[in-house]
């Protein structure tokens, strides 16, 4: 089963926030209701929250309150700048919005029915696609992980869940391992929200992957006791030239990986990669509520008062990484040159 998908005219997605102790999937009936579910994470992962965005478009659209198609597109406009803004780092999101809204206003003298049976369509084409480009990503990620087998240190949650069928970083881990390959996943835990705790475990044990789990200041002692082979991640935002937006400690854990001498290898869908962002100065960074580090599972852990930074991403710069690999291969550097030939070639 696909963790997001269309069913019953509405959207339905595995609840992510009560994992990995309650497997529920939730019934998203509008787009403030998918809104909601992407920006408090129940949706999360760039892929996945772009799917959901797409989704949210239709549940928009029929939200409209007219079937004059003009007055309808006049209300998506104003609902695809609310979605997109949901979360502002992931480019899938406003990547997925903005194709749909393309599509809406290319129909502008169609009738509603036509406009609703088209925007459904697109958004299950941009869900199958998504997992497609996730399936190609699983398989051409593993050639990297040798027949004799690897540790691979992972950073937030990167399996199934995030690109709605098969996965990313995570996601090659698995598919190796159910291929033959002999894989062992060091699982950071991922501070504040705990993802690589919760959520990368609750799929690695899953599909039966072996797995140590790690506090994110473990990292470096992990690969200096040479526990580590390779490092996979996986993205938000990619830059043009290859500087990548991902989850808050992605950076630290490329910098420790570059000191030791291990390949990082980030995994991402083309949809992911900013053509129109120079460098990763340029990548607007969400900051998220003081609450996420004040408080977990309910339990408060410093003054309710205190002043907190919460960035949800940090910028990894492009010659931390070994390749990019995406849905069409793989990149090396220079990457602004290498992605720029990926995205012409079709």
């Amino acid at each position: 089963m696909r963790t997001v998908y269309w069913e019953n005219d509405a959207l339905y997605a595995i609840e992510q926030t009560l994992l990995p102790h309650e497997e529920k999937v939730v019934r998203l009936e509008t787009s403030d209701a998918a809104c909601d579910a992407i920006y408090r994470l129940a949706v999360r992962g760039a892929p996945a929250i772009g799917v959901t965005g797409a989704f949210a478009m239709v549940l928009a659209a029929r939200e409209a309150g007219t079937r004059d198609v003009a007055k309808v597109l006049a209300h998506l406009e104003k609902e695809s700048m609310k979605i997109g803004n949901t979360r502002p780092t992931a480019t899938n999101l406003s990547w997925a919005v903005g194709r749909m809204m393309g599509l809406a206003r290319s129909l502008g003298g169609a009738d509603f029915p036509t406009l609703d049976a088209r925007l459904l369509a697109e958004a299950q084409a941009i869900a199958d696609g998504e997992a497609e480009n996730a399936r190609r990503i699983c398989e051409y990620g593993a050639t990297v992980i040798p027949d004799s087998g690897a540790r691979i240190l992972t950073h937030c949650e990167t399996g199934p869940l995030c690109t709605i069928e098969h996965g990313l970083s995570t996601g090659v881990a698995i598919w190796a391992h159910m291929h033959g390959k002999k894989v062992h996943v060091y699982s950071d835990e991922t501070r504040p929200r705990l993802q690589g705790a919760k959520l990368n475990i609750y799929e690695l044990r899953k599909y039966g992957v072996p797995y140590t789990l790690l506090t994110d200041n473990m990292a470096g002692y992990a690969m200096q006791r040479g526990l580590v082979d390779m490092v996979f991640v996986s993205a938000d935002r990619v830059a043009r030239n290859g500087d990548t937006a991902a989850k808050i400690g992605v950076y630290g854990v490329c910098v420790l990986a570059q000191k030791h001498g291990i390949p990082v290898f980030l995994h991402a869908p083309m949809s992911t990669i900013d053509f129109g962002t120079a460098t990763g100065d340029d990548i607007q960074i969400e900051e998220r509520d003081p609450q996420e580090v004040l408080c977990i599972n309910g339990c408060q852990i410093a003054p309710a008062d205190t002043p907190v930074l919460n960035p949800a991403f940090d910028v990894t710069p492009h010659n931390h990484f070994a390749a990019i690999i995406t849905e069409r291969g793989f990149a090396y550097p220079p990457f602004e040159e290498s992605l720029t030939k990926m995205r012409d070639r079709e």
